[in-house]
């Protein structure tokens, strides 16, 4: 028989079983006549039953509920983008899966198409705020904005600032005198201020929510009140004030007494108001004692060293020194070289001259002021800087032989 006659005798005998097509499929291959046998096998695939299916499908569905459970636990499903309103959280911030949006909202970072001013790089804050006089009442204007400032040369951060300056400008009045400042909001949220010290009207006092209706944005909202005592205040935000006063509201509010002889014997003055600072990958956010939102650059003035001012003098004059607790976070020990300083008052009251005392190193809460007076002894360049050594450093690196809360008095003989 030919091999022609043989393969058609194979191809119209009696119809293979499953299993004899797999193994004639086997054998043809091993006897090279693979692709034939393949054709056979691939026929006989069977389709998937009902009960496959079904499994499959229950078995997906668990799947993604699985999945969906294990989000919940790490993700805050019920929060939506408006609850978050697009905030850019700090780097390495813990934020639990329970977090709150108003929590995000409060530790995000300033959104930099807010800004509506860029400051020049050299500008200083702290500037004297001159009022104008209507009926016997001493008159000031301060506007809270969003703004690009210079802490060093390089390093340019977007703050929340009074009258496009950090600190906001210096209010100073004397002991008796009727104040009133209107202060509109061009914030993009809203925002009061607090006279911190002060002896004021309840409705004057400034906490949102509690003694006034928050300053809307667009809105202004007038304060007045008399002047009670002297001494170094200052004011900032009451509302949010862990947000607001971290980026940039707050400033310093002077007040002289009707009577010279209660000021301590001074030939200068010089007033630092101490700042802590969070900025990363080009944001800027709020520094707070929490992990991943600490602060990486401290400032007097608005300014870090080698940028922050130079007080001049000479042997045998006097320095009075007002230091303002205007930071959040830190007690910074303020310590002056070259020897001690007489405390003179404390939290704006003087203390008796039987109750001076010397020192060498001030510890500045939150929310305190010190005055001090320091004799200049010998000529040379003399320190004021914070005794914790990593907030006298720059983004943890030193610049001429220091960083942020650094200051020189510089003695001539």
């Amino acid at each position: 028989m030919s091999e022609h006659e043989h393969t058609s005798h194979v191809g119209h005998g009696r119809e293979n079983t499953p299993g004899e097509g797999a193994g004639r499929a086997g054998d043809a291959a091993g006897s090279g006549h693979g692709a034939r046998g393949g054709m056979v096998a691939g026929n006989t695939v069977s389709p998937p039953t009902r009960p496959q299916l079904l499994a499959v499908s229950l078995a997906s569905v668990l799947a993604l509920a699985a999945a969906g459970i294990f989000c919940a636990f790490q993700t805050n499903l019920s929060l939506s983008a408006r609850d978050v309103g697009g905030a850019v959280m700090p780097p390495g911030a813990i934020m639990p899966y329970d977090t709150p949006g108003g929590s995000m909202r409060d530790m995000a970072a300033i959104d930099p198409r807010r800004v509506s001013y860029t400051a020049p790089s050299d500008a200083r804050g702290d500037q004297p705020l001159e009022p104008r006089i209507e009926n016997g009442v001493k008159v000031f204007d301060l506007e809270a904005s969003v703004i690009k400032w210079n802490i060093l040369p390089d390093v340019q951060v977007t703050a929340y600032a009074y009258n496009r300056q950090v600190p906001g400008p210096r209010i100073r009045i004397t002991e008796g005198d009727r104040v009133r400042v209107n202060v509109t909001n061009r914030l993009p949220e809203a925002t009061t201020v607090h006279w911190h010290g002060l002896i004021v009207p309840n409705a004057m006092d400034g906490p949102a929510g509690i003694t006034q209706e928050p300053i809307q944005p667009g809105g202004t909202y007038t304060y007045e009140f008399t002047a009670k005592q002297h001494g170094t205040y200052f004011y900032h935000s009451h509302r949010e004030p862990d947000r607001q006063q971290a980026l940039g509201l707050y400033g310093a509010f002077i007040i002289d007494p009707k009577d010279q002889a209660a000021r301590p014997v001074y030939d200068l003055e010089y007033t630092v108001q101490l700042q802590e600072w969070l900025h990363r990958q080009g944001y800027t956010f709020p520094a707070m004692m929490m992990e991943g939102a600490m602060p990486n650059y401290f400032t007097i003035n608005g300014k870090a060293y080698p940028v922050t001012d130079t007080i001049r003098m000479k042997v045998g004059q006097r320095l009075l020194l007002r230091f303002i607790g205007s930071h959040n976070n830190f007690v910074h020990p303020m310590h002056v070289h070259g020897g001690p300083f007489m405390v003179a008052a404390t939290d704006g009251n003087p203390l008796p001259a039987t109750a001076r005392y010397e020192k060498d190193t001030i510890n500045v809460g939150p929310g305190e002021r010190y005055d001090v007076v320091w004799p200049a002894r010998e000529p040379g360049k003399w320190l004021v800087h914070c005794h914790m050594p990593h907030h006298s450093t720059n983004n943890n690196v030193e610049v001429r032989g220091a960083g942020g809360l650094t200051m020189i008095i510089d003695v001539a003989p």
